[in-house]
């Protein structure tokens, strides 16, 4: 398989794990898990034929992680990055001191005044490095990169969640908490 049907896959399963799932006739029980037997059903009747051994190239080899399968290997899921309603059955978690929220610079002035929104997403997504943040910004333009005083934020009552990919999420990030890096 080339990479190009592994990004085209990715790139699928991104739009109906986390977007569109009524659009090919899936639903996301809580956890945000489907039947693998459904969605490669679904697939398939939704002319996008998918094989088992190729969604498990793209779970396994998905570079930013963004998919799983349970410990049976019979349900999967999209890691985070929803815009539908569900339980993603997260439990908070102690962040590291520092995080960083990559973004486009079009956005710097908002973000500066308002704060990091989670928009249509259930979470404001953070990485631990810079350089993640950097590309997640680059893909919306010119990348501009936040420091989170995500320390800070804890002590004060925010609440953190990591997913499974090590993506740290949040309900927002007042300005207050926040420098341009």
């Amino acid at each position: 398989m080339n990479d190009s049907r592994l990004v085209k896959i990715s790139k699928y399963l991104s739009r109906h794990l986390r977007h569109a799932p009524s659009r090919i006739g899936i639903q996301l029980a809580p956890g945000g898990w489907v039947p693998v037997s459904e969605l490669l059903a679904a697939c398939q009747k939704n002319n996008f034929p998918l094989q088992l051994a190729e969604l498990k190239k793209v779970v396994a080899e998905n570079e930013k992680q963004r998919f799983s399968f349970d410990e049976t290997g019979t349900l999967i899921r999209a890691n985070q990055g929803h815009s539908v309603e569900v339980d993603l059955q997260l439990e908070p978690a102690v962040p590291p001191d520092i995080l960083y929220h990559g973004t486009s610079s079009t956005a710097v002035e908002s973000i500066l005044s308002q704060g990091i929104r989670k928009m249509s997403r259930h979470h404001v997504h953070l990485s631990v490095n810079i350089q993640t943040a950097r590309q997640v910004g680059a893909r919306h333009g010119i990348p501009a990169v936040f420091t989170v005083d995500a320390a800070a934020m804890q002590r004060d009552g925010h609440t953190f969640y990591c997913s499974e990919n090590k993506v740290w999420l949040v309900d927002s990030v007042p300005p207050n908490y926040l420098k341009k890096s």
